[in-house]
């Protein structure tokens, strides 16, 4: 029987936060005490288990969670409906509130907790506190998805679905109860070796962290954002992406702190740019909900007959910034060093991977799982698609981008090449991003046996991208 005082289930996920978190708040109002709770669920993700850097960062953003819940936040590792049918029976619980995750995987496992535990004795309760808009409501008027980005959001999103829910305060004086499970070290999330250094550096995982950096961004970046973003030593970038994957603020938080900062600061056009960039993970979300096997599986099916590669020594160049090319060296260093890469360089790096190695965006998605902080489902199966030109909304095949100008034209001065590949530091502009062209000369006074101290170029350019265009354009033939 359920009594006046039986506690409720805050299941937290990707929201870890406690403003504008649409579970919280609803548990909050019923009145009754709540049993915060998190699970490490590694039985059900399958191959999409989280990645090294993902796990560090959830580390620190559990600690910070469980700091603002006064160390109230439970700590569970395994299967969800096992683990929420015991504290149920133990506790007398008859409520749980959970924000809603859109990952396949997140998907089936919820609907059979819901179809399992839901009933006279129990009643499960899910919000949206993720998305601006949910999936299923966003269609064309045939009822069907979209399949490119401008249609989408503007009409699908901004027309049809209005401005999204303005966000909410976080509760008041929370009633918690004390429940101890595990401890966060028991989770074994932190990797048993020390590489995580650099990182921790760079972030501040957790709800705070994440206001101070949106505010950060909305008081010096966001002014200048739509050139700015292109270039990696501008600070006009958000670096909010890990922050909303793991919910630590919400996206209509983001929208809304734009929406005010674009009026205060005479930056429509640049706030107007921040707002589709916040559309564009709604759009590689409701990809990932209309197209669940988009993870692995070609959007446009003619790829299924492309001629990948097969060489692992160029994946490994690749992967540990050894190419020969500057700024795919850099960006693939400052992944490995700070769990980040920057918006310009990632495309670099990916269209260098499938198009001038014609190596399978698969071995991309794999990499940036495990080294990316924001490794999000959603966002690294439909980016690297995009990049490959098998997505929905591709770049088409023939745009392959030139590693040396993109260098030259974003990079122009060498700071970003030089802080990550310090071995170039004394090479002049004129030779950084191709120093096989420097003189002998030059290279004995910047200290660089080219093949002995960097790379030469594992594969020539020009040949590279006449025989991807080669390899593209027969696919473009075919229906």
């Amino acid at each position: 029987m359920v009594s006046d005082n039986s506690p409720v289930i805050v299941w937290f996920r990707q929201d870890l936060r406690l403003r504008d978190n649409p579970a919280l708040l609803a548990a909050h109002e019923s009145g009754r005490p709540i049993i915060p709770l998190y699970i490490l669920d590694d039985e059900n993700s399958g191959e999409w288990r989280m990645g090294a850097a993902s796990r560090w960062w959830l580390h620190q953003s559990l600690s910070a969670l469980n700091g603002d819940l006064d160390g109230a936040l439970i700590f569970e590792k395994g299967d969800p409906e096992t683990i929420l049918s015991d504290i149920i029976k133990e506790t007398g619980a008859c409520k749980i509130y959970w924000n809603r995750c859109y990952e396949p995987w997140r998907i089936k496992r919820d609907k059979a907790i819901k179809q399992n535990l839901n009933g006279d004795r129990l009643k499960i309760k899910s919000f949206n506190g993720s998305l601006l808009y949910e999936p299923h409501s966003v269609l064309k008027e045939d009822g069907t998805p979209y399949r490119v980005f401008t249609p989408f959001f503007k009409r699908g999103c901004l027309e049809r679905g209005g401005e999204p829910r303005p966000p909410t305060a976080k509760p008041d004086s929370i009633n918690l109860c004390n429940y101890n499970r595990l401890s966060l070290d028991q989770l074994n999330l932190m990797p048993e070796i020390n590489w995580y250094q650099t990182m921790e550096n760079e972030w501040n995982p957790g709800e705070e962290g994440a206001l101070d950096r949106l505010c950060e961004f909305m008081e010096n970046g966001l002014k200048g954002y739509k050139e700015g973003r292109n270039f990696p030593t501008r600070e006009n970038v958000s670096r909010l992406a890990p922050h909303l994957h793991f919910g630590e603020i919400s996206p209509n938080e983001a929208w809304y702190a734009a929406k005010v900062a674009m009026m205060a600061r005479d930056c429509e056009n640049d706030g107007a740019h921040f707002l589709s960039e916040l559309g564009w993970r709604e759009f590689s979300n409701s990809l990932l909900f209309h197209f669940p096997d988009m993870t692995r599986e070609n959007l446009q099916k003619k790829f299924d007959q492309f001629p990948w590669n097969n060489d692992p020594d160029a994946l490994k160049a690749w992967q540990t910034g050894q190419t020969g090319y500057p700024i795919v060296d850099a960006g693939m260093r400052e992944l490995w060093q700070t769990g980040y890469m920057h918006n310009r360089v990632r495309m670099i790096v990916g269209s260098f991977l499938v198009k001038n190695l014609l190596l399978h965006w698969h071995h991309g998605e794999d990499w940036f799982w495990d080294t990316l902080l924001d490794a999000d489902l959603a966002n690294n199966s439909a980016s690297w698609q995009w990049i490959a030109g098998c997505g929905a909304d591709a770049a088409p095949y023939f745009r392959v981008f030139n590693p040396i100008t993109q260098g030259q034209k974003f990079d122009g001065e060498g700071g970003y090449i030089r802080r990550f590949v310090p071995e170039l530091e004394k090479l002049p502009n004129k030779y950084l991003n191709c120093p096989w062209e420097a003189p002998e000369n030059i290279l004995e006074y910047a200290g660089i046996k080219l093949g002995k101290d960097y790379p030469k170029p594992i594969v020539d350019l020009k040949a590279s991208r006449e025989r991807a265009l080669s390899s593209f354009k027969q696919l473009s033939n075919l229906v």
